[in-house]
């Protein structure tokens, strides 16, 4: 795959999406602030310098659910906190399932201290009526969240064990059967993304590339990236078949830091709720 070059100079940048006409959000986790990419190629600020935002969703009543120190909607300038916890330090990636609700992993110790026992986190589901709930726990260090084709399974990305989970899904959005989807065969499943074929797509952190999981959970392909850190990935374009992937360095001109690249795949990605809470 051939990549190209669609923005850069940011820190670490994370928690890419695209919305209905083609405009690419992001965050710099580390510089701050949430931008948005317009097809046209311009960047403006969406957010200004809110730090650690890890996962961004489109909302259906306009404007993005972003996540930080705490999980609030932002719309023509204006916040509206939707969940916040005492005892969490800040939420990093999330999600959105069928129904709308927002599901986000929370982070109880630094993502980027050397923590030898880390605290681990849980992953709330925060429902449209504003109440939330844990679904599980155990993640040593969250990050990429998404379903299968059908919902019938959540992945997710424990960045500390370096390996990915599966838990089934019910009717109702509970989780059961918890097991481990991938282990990392090369540097630290970081954000991740599901394509028509039900295969995932994870950043790999410290790896240089994207690798795509077969459902089964075998290693289907590995895409090089002109970076080493690479954080997270989003599909986008009218087919959903353009593939941006986020990072937070670059390999082949080090000066441009954090990079927004973007390639072409056979396979579309699945679609993402927008948010309704």
């Amino acid at each position: 795959m051939t990549f190209e070059t669609l923005a850069s100079g940011y820190g670490l940048i994370e928690g890419p999406r695209v919305d209905a006409d083609d405009n690419l959000y992001f965050s710099d986790v580390t510089n701050g602030g949430v931008y948005r990419r317009a097809p046209d190629g311009s960047v403006s600020t969406y957010v200004p310098k809110r730090r650690g935002v890890g996962g961004i969703a489109i909302h259906a009543d306009g404007g993005l659910v972003i996540s930080g120190r705490n999980i609030c909607h932002v719309k023509d300038g204006e916040t509206r906190v939707l969940f916040e916890q005492e005892d969490v330090g800040g939420f990093n990636d999330l999600f959105t399932d069928a129904r709308g609700r927002v599901l986000v992993g929370s982070l109880r110790s630094d993502p980027f201290g050397n923590v030898d026992e880390r605290p681990p986190g849980d992953l709330w589901r925060i429902d449209a009526d504003g109440n939330a709930a844990i679904l599980y726990g155990e993640i040593g260090l969250t990050n990429g969240i998404g379903f299968s084709p059908d919902g019938s399974k959540l992945y997710h990305s424990d960045s500390a064990a370096r390996h990915i989970v599966v838990h089934d899904v019910d009717a109702h959005g509970n989780v059961s059967d918890r097991r481990v989807f991938a282990r990392a065969q090369i540097g630290t499943p970081d954000g991740l993304a599901v394509d028509e074929d039900g295969c995932v797509l994870t950043a790999s952190y410290g790896g240089s590339c994207v690798l795509r999981y077969m459902p089964n959970g075998k290693l289907d392909t590995m895409i090089p990236v002109p970076a080493e850190q690479v954080t997270s990935l989003c599909f986008g374009g009218a087919d959903r078949r353009d593939l941006y992937v986020v990072t937070a360095d670059n390999t082949d001109d080090p000066s441009l830091a954090g990079t927004i690249f973007r390639t072409r795949t056979d396979v579309p990605g699945l679609p993402v709720p927008l948010a309704q809470i």
